[in-house]
C-alpha cells in the first residue's frame, strides 16, 4: 500500500484518487475549494459520473480515501503527489498554468522527505521541466529530494472508472527511469501496458492522441457535408470506411462536432505551441474551423426548414457534450443555443443530468423536465446530445404537440423513414435516403 496525495478534485483528480484508493493504497485527495471538499466529505458528488459515488463511498468508509483543504494533513507521509489541477485556456489557446504553479510551490512549502511529483494535469510540452524549476526555486535553501513524472489522463467523462481500470496503455516520463518506474508500480494491479518515456514525449503524446481524435471526427463531419451535396448516406459511408482495419469504426460518427473540457482545449493549446515554435499547424487550423462551422450549419438548416429563426420556439434535446456527464464545457449544445437566440429564437432545453449546471449559463433558455414539455409548441426540435433516453421516444405524441413538424437530429440517432412517414420534416447529418435527398434537406 503506498501513500498518495492527490491535488485537485475536479473529474481527472478524483477519479485518479478513488481508483488508487480502490486498488488498496492510501489516499488524500485536496482541494482549495471548500465547498466541493465538504461536500465529498458528507458524500455528495461535485460531477456526475456513472459509478463513481460508489465508488467514493465505498473507500472513504473503509478509510482508504479521505479529503482535506490542509495541504500539510494531505501531503503527509506521501510517497506520491498527483497534480491534477485545471490548466484552462488562455486568451490565444495557451494553457493557463497557475494552478499547477500554486500546486508545485505548496509541495515544495510541505515536504521535507523524497517525494515523486506527477502531473495528470494537461500541460504544455515542457512543463515537466517547469515543474521541477518551481519546486527547486523554492527550495533553493533548503533542497528537496524529488524527481518529477509525467503521467498524462486518458479518461473518458461517461466511463471514467472503467478506462481507468482497463486503460489501453499508461504512459510516464522522466529524466529519472527510476521514478518512472516507482510509478509504474502503482499501475501493476491493472496489468497493462505501460510506456515509459522522457518528459516531453509523454506530454506530447497526451496532446497528439486528443487532436488525431478530434481530427477524425472534424474529417467524417466534412464528408457528411459533402455527401449532403452529392446524395450520399455518411452512416453507411463511415461503416464502409470502418470495414478498413487501417481506419477503425471509432470516431467516425457525423454530428455536430466535438466538445467537451479536452479536445477544444488541446487542439487549441497544440495549436498554440505549434506556432509558438515556428511550424505551420494547418490541419490543426482545419479541423478546429470544421468544428465551428458543424455548429453554424445547424442554424442554417434550420433556417431555410422554417423560413425565418425570429420568433420561433426551438426545442433542444440534451445539453452536455456528450452521453452520460453533465459537462456543459464547450457543449455544441450551447454554442447552437446561443447563435439560435442571436437570431431571435425562443429556445426550450432538456437533459437528463445537465440541468443545473445549464441553469448557471442559460438564463434565458426555457429548462423543462420531460423531452416532450420541449416538444410542445415548438416549430422544430434539436436532437443535439445522443442520452439514451432519447432513443425511443414516443414520436407520435410529439408530432400532435409541435406547432409544426420539424426534427433536426444532430447525431444521426433516429430513423428518418417511419418519421416521415409520420409526416414529420426530418433533417440529419449527411443522410440520404436511396440515393436521393428530400427537398426539405
Amino acid at each position: 500500500m503506498s501513500k498518495i496525495c492527490v491535488v485537485g478534485t475536479g473529474y481527472v483528480g478524483l477519479v485518479t484518487g478513488t481508483c488508487f484508493a480502490d486498488l488498496g493504497n492510501e489516499v488524500t485527495c485536496l482541494d482549495v475549494d471548500n465547498e466541493r471538499i465538504q461536500k465529498l466529505i458528507n458524500g455528495e458528488m461535485p460531477i456526475y459520473e456513472p459509478g463513481l459515488e460508489q465508488l467514493v463511498l465505498q473507500n472513504t468508509r473503509s478509510g482508504r480515501l479521505t479529503f482535506t483543504t490542509d495541504y500539510p494533513k494531505a501531503l503527509q507521509n506521501a510517497e506520491y503527489a498527483f497534480i491534477a489541477v485545471g490548466t484552462p485556456s488562455g486568451t490565444d489557446g495557451e494553457a493557463d498554468l497557475q494552478y499547477v504553479r500554486s500546486a508545485a510551490e505548496a509541495i515544495a512549502d510541505n515536504v521535507d522527505w523524497p517525494i515523486i511529483v506527477i502531473n495528470k494535469s494537461t500541460v504544455p510540452v515542457g512543463t515537466g521541466d517547469w515543474v521541477s524549476e518551481v519546486i527547486s526555486q523554492r527550495r533553493s535553501g533548503h533542497p528537496l529530494q524529488f524527481n518529477v513524472v509525467s503521467n498524462p489522463e486518458f479518461l473518458r467523462e461517461g466511463s471514467a472508472i472503467s478506462d481507468f481500470m482497463n486503460p489501453d496503455r499508461v504512459v510516464l516520463g522522466s529524466l529519472q527511469k527510476e521514478a518512472a518506474e516507482k510509478v509504474s508500480s502503482l499501475y501493476q494491479p491493472l496489468r497493462c501496458t505501460i510506456m515509459i518515456t522522457d518528459l516531453r514525449t509523454a506530454e506530447m503524446i497526451k496532446y497528439a492522441s486528443n487532436a488525431f481524435l478530434a481530427t477524425r471526427i472534424s474529417f467524417i463531419n466534412e464528408i457528411a457535408n459533402i455527401c449532403e451535396s452529392l446524395g450520399a448516406d455518411v452512416n453507411e459511408v463511415a461503416r464502409g470506411m470502418g470495414y478498413d482495419k487501417r481506419i477503425g469504426p471509432s470516431f467516425l460518427d457525423a454530428g455536430l462536432g466535438w466538445g467537451g473540457s479536452c479536445f477544444p482545449k488541446d487542439v487549441k493549446a497544440l495549436e498554440h505551441m505549434a506556432v509558438l515554435h515556428g511550424t505551420q499547424p494547418q490541419l490543426l487550423q482545419a479541423v478546429m474551423e470544421i468544428n465551428r462551422n458543424q455548429r453554424r450549419r445547424v442554424v442554417m438548416k434550420l433556417r431555410k426548414a422554417l423560413g425565418s429563426l425570429n420568433e420561433k420556439t426551438i426545442g433542444v434535446l440534451g445539453l452536455a457534450f456528450k452521453p452520460n456527464t453533465d459537462d456543459i464545457r464547450e457543449s455544441p449544445a450551447l454554442e447552437i443555443i446561443h447563435l439560435l437566440q442571436n437570431e431571435g429564437a425562443h429556445i426550450k432545453a432538456y437533459d437528463p443530468q445537465a440541468m443545473t449546471n445549464a441553469s448557471k449559463v442559460l438564463p434565458k433558455v426555457k429548462l423543462c423536465e420531460t423531452a416532450y414539455q420541449v416538444a410542445e409548441d415548438a416549430d422544430a426540435l434539436l436532437l443535439a446530445t445522443h442520452w439514451n433516453e432519447f432513443k425511443q421516444l414516443d414520436f407520435s405524441r410529439i408530432f400532435k404537440i409541435m406547432r409544426q413538424p420539424v426534427l433536426l437530429d444532430g447525431r444521426n440517432l433516429w430513423d428518418a423513414e417511419p418519421l416521415r412517414a409520420l409526416g414529420f420534416k426530418y433533417i440529419g447529418v449527411g443522410r440520404a435516403v436511396n440515393g436521393t435527398f428530400h427537398e426539405e434537406e
